[in-house]
C-alpha cells in the first residue's frame, strides 16, 4: 500500500513587510511536480520511451510558508498500454486514459493553473522542484521533442529535490539513492496511512520534505537551479584537451544524413558539452553511422546510457559507453587554420563534396548564390587539400543562421562548371576529422594486405590483338563479359581476361580481352561494339599488347590518369597451372630510354619443361601496378575475386623474388630539389623494402647530373 503522506510542521510566523521583501535565494515560489509514464517508474522513469500519462504538481510559498492547491491530470498517450507495473501502481487503465487531454493541451493547463496558484499567494517568477532529474529530462523534453511541441521557458530550469535535500543531510545517503520515502523517513515526518490516490501522497511528502527543510539554515537551499540546455552549442576541440571518459558515450546506428543538431535532438533534455557531438568517418571519408557524444558530467552520461536502443525516426539507436581517448582522437584538432574557422559561434556548417578541383572561393560563392550568403565571404570557407597542396574537392562553408543554411542545401546536386555538388550538413568534429584525414594521410595509400604479383606473365601477341571494353556495368561478371562476346568468346586466349579495379577496388566498367589474333579482336570489336548489356551499352574497342599492358602494369587509363599502386583489393592468385610460352610483361619503349641498362634487370627465366608451377611472390615482394582484377579464362572464370590457399609444393617451386619484372620500378617525378633519402623513403613508409638497403633508390636524369646534384626523379627497385 502506499504510505500516507506526512503531516507538514506548522507553518512559521506571518512573514513582514521586511521578511517578504527578502532577495536571499530560494525567495520565489516552486512547482511541486510529479509525474508517471505508461512504463517503467522510479529510477528507470523513461528509459523505456513510453508516453507520460500523468502530472501531479502543488505550488510552495518559501516565505510565506502557504501551500497552493493540489492539481492532478491525466494525460492521453498515443500507445494506451500500461506496463504491469503502471497499472498496479496507479489503479489506471487504457480506457480512462482515452478521455484524456493530450499532452499540448495539458501542458497549457497546467501553465494556467500554475500562475492562478502563484498570483493567489503573492505572485513572482516560479521555479520547478521535482524529486530527481528523470522526469524533466528523461521524459517531458524528449517526448515534446518527438511530438514537436515546444515547451515553456519554465521547464528549462528546475531544483532537485533530492541534491537539496544531501546539502542540508549530507551524511544521510548518497543523493542518487533517494527517494520520496526515505526522505520523509530520515526527517521523521509521520504519515496518513488513508491516502492512496497514485501521485497524490508523492506531491504531499515533496511539500512536507520541502516545508520542513526550510525551517533549517536554508542559506544554500534552493539558490542553484539545474538548467535544461535549450540549443546545442558547437565549437572546436583540441588534441590537448583532457576529456573524461565518465562523460562520453557511442552512438551506432545513426542515419547517415544525420547532424550533429539530430544528435543532440535524440539527447534532448541532457546537456552536451559545446562541440561535444562528433560524426564518425569511414575510411572514404563518409559518415558510418557513429557518434561520440561528450556531456557535461558523468550523471548526463548515465542518463544518456539509459537511452539505448531509443529511436531516432523509424530508426533504434545503440548507445554504449566510450573514452576520452577515443573522443579526443576523432574530434580533436592541431590545426590553427581550422581552430581560426571554427572560433566564429552560432555558426551552421555545410559540407560541399565534389568540387571541380580548379575552383576557388569566388566560383564556390557564386555557385551558392547571394540568396544565402557565406559567413565571412571567403573568410567562412575552408577548402580541403592533400598534404602536397592538391584539392580533393571538398570544403566547408559557414552560414549565419539556420534559414540560410536551409537556402544552400537546397543547391544541393546543383552544378558548378561540369560538375554536380552535394551539400551535408557538417559538424566541428567532422572538419576536424577531414583535415586530420588528409594531413596525416601518406602520399600513397596503405597497403593493408599483401599484395600479390601478376599470377601468369601476358601472353604475347602481334599487332592489335585485344579488345577493351568500356562502359560495363559495374555488376558485370566473367560470365556477363562471356555471354556478351558470344562466340567471340571462344577466341580468348588462356588466361587473357583482365577486369580492371578503380582506386577504391571496384569494378571500374573496364575490362581488357587477350584474343588468339588481330583479326579476331577486330571481329569481336564490329560485332559487338556498343551491343547492350544490362541496360548499357558497351564500347569495344582493338588494342595492342604493348597498350594493354602499359595499363595494367600503371599506365594513364582513360580520364583517371595514371593509378597509384593497390590498396584494397589484392589480385587474384590462380591455382597450380601448366607453364606455356611467354615473354616478360613489356614495358613502354619511350619509358624504358628513361633508364640506364643497369636498372632494368634481365627477364625472368623461363622453364624448359612445362612442369607445374604455382605463381605467389616472394617474403617482400611489391608489384606497382594498377587496380587491376586479374581472372583467368574459361572454364575456371571464378566471379569474384579473393585469395587462394597455397600449396605448399607450391611455395617451395616459387621464385624468391619477382624483382627481374619491368614493373618493380617506379619513377617519381617532381621530387624537391631539397629531398634527400628519409624524405624519398618516408614517402614509401607504408610498403615494404628490402631492410636497411637503400642503394635501390637510384637517381636518373640528364646524363651531366649527379647524386650530388639533387636529381628531379628518382627509380624504386
Amino acid at each position: 500500500m502506499t504510505p500516507p503522506p506526512p503531516q507538514p510542521p506548522p507553518p512559521g510566523p506571518i512573514p513582514t513587510a521586511d521578511s517578504a521583501a527578502d532577495p536571499r535565494p530560494g525567495s520565489g515560489p516552486l512547482v511541486v511536480l510529479f509525474g508517471a509514464t505508461a512504463g517503467a517508474l522510479g529510477p528507470d522513469l523513461g528509459s523505456d520511451e513510453t508516453d507520460l500519462i500523468l502530472l501531479v504538481w502543488q505550488v510552495v510559498e518559501p516565505r510565506s510558508r502557504q501551500v497552493g492547491t493540489l492539481h492532478k491530470s491525466l494525460v492521453r498517450a498515443e500507445v494506451a498500454a500500461l506496463s504491469p507495473q503502471c497499472r498496479e501502481a496507479s489503479g489506471l487503465s487504457a480506457d480512462s486514459l482515452a478521455q484524456a487531454e493530450p499532452l499540448d493541451k495539458v501542458l497549457q493547463q497546467f501553465s494556467q493553473l500554475v500562475s492562478g496558484d502563484v498570483a493567489l499567494l503573492g505572485g513572482g517568477p516560479y521555479t520547478l522542484c521535482t524529486d530527481g532529474q528523470q522526469l524533466l529530462r528523461q521524459v517531458l523534453h524528449p517526448e515534446a521533442s518527438r511530438k514537436n511541441l515546444v515547451l515553456p521557458d519554465t521547464f528549462f530550469s528546475f531544483y532537485d529535490l533530492r541534491r537539496e535535500f544531501h546539502v542540508q543531510h549530507p551524511s544521510a545517503r548518497p543523493a542518487r539513492d533517494l527517494t520520496v520515502a526515505t526522505m520523509a523517513q530520515d526527517l521523521g515526518l509521520e504519515t496518513d496511512a488513508t491516502e492512496d490516490d497514485f501521485g497524490v501522497w508523492e506531491v504531499k511528502t515533496m511539500v512536507a520534505v520541502i516545508l520542513y527543510l526550510l525551517e533549517g539554515p536554508s542559506g544554500q537551499l534552493f539558490s542553484k537551479p539545474e538548467v535544461v540546455k535549450q540549443k546545442y552549442e558547437t565549437g572546436p576541440c583540441s588534441k590537448a584537451d583532457m576529456v573524461d571518459s565518465e562523460t562520453v558515450v557511442r552512438a551506432r546506428g545513426l542515419p547517415w544524413q544525420s547532424s550533429d543538431q539530430d544528435v543532440a535532438r535524440f539527447f534532448k533534455g541532457l546537456n552536451i558539452a559545446r562541440g561535444g557531438v562528433a560524426l564518425c568517418l569511414n575510411a572514404q571519408g563518409r559518415r558510418n553511422g557513429e557518434a561520440l557524444i561528450r556531456f557535461v558530467d558523468s550523471e548526463q552520461r548515465d542518463l544518456a546510457l539509459q537511452r539505448h536502443k531509443h529511436h531516432m525516426g523509424v530508426r533504434y539507436i545503440e548507445v554504449y559507453k566510450a573514452t576520452g581517448e577515443e573522443f579526443v582522437k576523432i574530434a580533436g584538432g592541431t590545426s590553427l587554420e581550422v581552430a581560426r574557422f571554427l572560433s566564429r559561434e552560432d555558426q551552421v556548417i555545410l559540407r560541399l563534396r565534389g568540387l571541380p578541383f580548379s575552383a576557388g572561393p569566388a566560383d564556390v560563392l557564386g555557385f551558392l548564390g547571394p540568396e544565402c550568403p557565406v559567413t565571412g565571404g571567403a573568410d567562412g570557407l575552408l577548402f580541403v587539400r592533400h598534404p602536397d597542396g592538391r584539392p580533393t574537392g571538398d570544403a566547408f562553408a559557414l552560414f549565419a543562421c539556420e534559414e540560410l543554411a536551409q537556402a544552400a542545401l537546397r543547391r544541393h546536386k546543383g552544378m558548378l562548371g561540369k560538375r554536380y555538388i552535394e551539400l551535408f550538413r557538417s559538424t566541428a568534429a567532422e572538419v576536424q576529422q577531414v583535415l586530420n584525414r588528409y594531413a596525416s594521410s601518406p602520399l600513397l595509400p596503405t597497403l593493408t594486405a599483401p599484395l600479390l604479383p601478376i599470377p601468369f606473365p601476358l601472353a604475347p601477341g602481334t599487332g592489335r590483338d585485344c579488345v577493351r571494353l568500356r562502359g560495363l556495368p559495374y555488376t558485370a561478371t566473367i560470365e556477363d563479359i562471356l555471354s556478351f562476346l558470344g562466340e567471340a568468346a571462344a577466341d580468348i586466349r588462356p588466361h587473357g581476361v583482365h577486369m580492371v579495379l578503380n582506386q577504391q577496388g571496384r569494378p571500374s566498367g573496364d575490362a581488357f580481352i587477350q584474343m588468339t589474333s588481330a583479326e579476331r579482336a577486330l571481329a569481336a570489336a564490329q560485332r559487338c561494339h556498343k551491343k547492350a548489356m544490362k541496360e548499357r551499352y558497351v564500347e569495344v574497342v582493338p588494342c595492342s599488347t604493348e597498350e594493354m599492358s602499359r595499363v595494367l602494369m600503371g599506365g594513364t587509363l582513360g580520364r583517371s590518369g595514371m593509378s597509384p599502386p593497390p590498396c584494397k583489393l589484392p589480385c587474384l592468385s590462380p591455382p597450380v597451372y601448366a607453364t606455356f610460352q611467354a615473354t616478360p610483361t613489356l614495358i613502354p619503349t619511350e619509358t624504358a630510354a628513361l633508364y640506364p641498362s643497369s636498372a632494368l634487370l634481365p627477364a625472368a627465366r623461363v622453364p624448359a619443361a612445362p612442369t607445374p608451377v604455382a605463381y605467389y611472390p616472394g617474403p617482400a615482394t611489391q608489384l606497382y601496378m594498377n587496380y587491376t582484377a586479374y581472372y583467368p579464362s574459361p572454364p575456371v572464370s571464378p566471379t569474384t575475386v579473393g585469395y587462394l590457399t597455397t600449396p605448399s609444393a607450391a611455395l617451395a617451386s616459387a621464385p624468391t623474388s619477382v624483382l627481374s619484372q619491368p614493373g618493380a620500378l617506379v619513377r617519381m617525378q617532381g621530387v624537391p630539389y631539397t629531398a634527400g633519402m628519409k624524405d624519398l623513403l618516408s614517402v614509401f613508409q607504408a610498403y615494404q623494402l628490402a631492410p636497411d638497403d637503400y642503394t635501390s633508390l637510384m637517381p636518373v636524369g640528364d646524363p651531366p647530373r649527379t647524386v650530388l646534384q639533387a636529381p628531379k626523379e628518382w627509380v624504386c627497385l
